[in-house]
């Protein structure tokens, strides 16, 4: 194997899509698997710069995120790259209780012993900016909703499990750890080279743990990408957490200093697929209208009930008819999706389920995917929802993706390597509740915009 570039893991799966699709897209060969890799594992993917890890921090409490983090770390900083990213929502999804990032940053502080650890959250490219320390995202991306602030935003503010009432990254990230948290700010950003790192020099002379970095246009990635890559070597790695900024930054500076090139080119297309399945575990209204635009369309819709799933004496039941049901419409030819945006259903059984909500949901989903499957085989996937993306990818029995070509920004259509699953060798998106314009699943079945 290759020398890596990065290693990064992802606090839910698709997150961690976004992550492997901007380093393919980077000319960095990229493989994301479920679970850190085995030297087996690794020999099936000859000439790797890149592996990640889907994780499902995202929904874990900070004891379960620091049981499941410190030995997660500590495998991929044997694998000696010289970037480790812990790779988040870019709208940076998390609170004291859920998903801590601080807790995150804690442990890899302790983990790999960094000089700082950049925080980079903007990604310009899907809607979200970062000035003064202040984040902004678009509703929907993909398409071409209005840009908020975080704490006005009409999904992000809204989270039925981590709510972002507070748009200061330094503010909201205070209440999950003591670091200490410097910014660099638009202003420095948009210095010339010489100047952001003179500039940024002097922040680290006050010994920050955490700086955060604004962005605001693509090409400000690029810098940010110059300024943290001097900071990395094979022998001290360097630990960053963040958005897939992150990757697009540090794959805009391998680009212009020549490590790497361009890689997939958006201008590829996939087949259209004659019939797809679609399974959705996404609480977003961005989501809610693209089920409701494929059902008007002809799209077969199986709703599971969420409080059946809750019930350990129910789930079972519920979980074999959801799976005859979209066996018999793949059969007759039909799309299916099977979704659980049931009338607030899900909210109604969040506290019942006391933080299982993620993997109770997102577990049977992905069970009743892959059981419809065995059935009726189909070629495409798509399954949306970041907090129940990891559980239902597990659940399907899938190990490990590669990137087949972008087709939404932050949901490239994937190859599956799912060994004894009816998943195997499927393509297949993951795709965050607020990916893509109403019309998505179309595009999904089609394979272009």
């Amino acid at each position: 194997m290759n020398k890596l570039l990065l290693t990064f893991y992802g606090d839910d799966f698709t997150g961690s899509t976004d992550a492997l699709e901007q380093l393919t897209l980077a000319g960095v060969r990229t493989a994301l698997f479920t679970e850190p890799p085995t030297p087996a594992q690794l020999k099936r993917f000859p000439k790797l710069q890149a592996v990640g890890v889907a994780g499902f921090t995202r929904s874990l409490p900070p004891a379960a995120m620091e049981r499941e983090l410190r030995p997660a770390f500590k495998r991929l900083k044997a694998l000696e790259s010289r970037h480790i990213h812990y790779k988040v929502c870019s709208t940076f999804d998390s609170s004291p209780a859920v998903g801590s990032i601080g807790c995150a940053i804690d442990v890899g502080m302790e983990v790999f012993h960094p000089p700082f650890v950049p925080l980079l959250v903007a990604a310009p490219s899907l809607g979200r900016y970062c000035v003064f320390g202040n984040l902004f995202a678009r509703f929907g991306i993909g398409s071409d909703g209005a840009i908020h602030r975080l704490d006005r935003h009409p999904s992000a503010s809204r989270h039925p499990v981590t709510p972002m009432t507070e748009a200061d990254l330094r503010l909201h990230l205070a209440k999950q750890t003591k670091r200490k948290v410097a910014l660099f700010d638009i202003l420095k950003v948009t210095l010339p080279a010489k100047e952001a790192r003179t500039a940024l020099r002097q922040i680290l002379t006050e010994k920050p743990d955490i700086v955060l970095f604004d962005a605001f246009h693509p090409e400000h990635l690029g810098t940010i990408g110059g300024l943290v890559d001097s900071f990395a070597s094979a022998s001290r790695p360097l630990f960053s957490v963040g958005s897939s900024g992150i990757d697009m930054a540090l794959g805009a500076r391998w680009i212009k200093v020549g490590t790497r090139r361009r890689g997939v080119r958006s201008a590829q297309r996939a087949d259209p697929a004659t019939q797809i399945l679609i399974g959705s575990g996404s609480c977003s209204p961005v989501t809610k209208s693209q089920i409701a635009w494929a059902r008007k369309h002809g799209f077969a819709e199986i709703a599971l009930n969420a409080a059946a799933l809750a019930s350990r004496k129910k789930a079972g039941a519920e979980i074999r008819r959801a799976s005859e049901a979209a066996a018999k419409f793949l059969q007759t030819g039909s799309s299916v999706i099977v979704h659980t945006i049931s009338a607030g259903s899900v909210g109604q059984i969040a506290a019942k389920l006391k933080g299982r909500t993620a993997p109770v949901l997102g577990t049977a989903l992905g069970t009743i995917l892959r059981n419809a499957l065995a059935q009726k085989p189909v070629r495409r996937l798509c399954v949306a929802g970041g907090d129940t993306s990891s559980y239902a990818a597990r659940a399907m029995g899938i190990e490990a993706l590669e990137m087949i070509m972008p087709l939404t920004p932050g949901a490239p259509l994937c190859r599956a390597h799912a060994p004894n699953s009816p998943v195997d060798g499927c393509e297949i998106v993951f795709k965050g509740g607020q990916v893509g314009a109403e019309n998505y699943i179309e595009i999904v079945k089609r394979g272009k915009l």
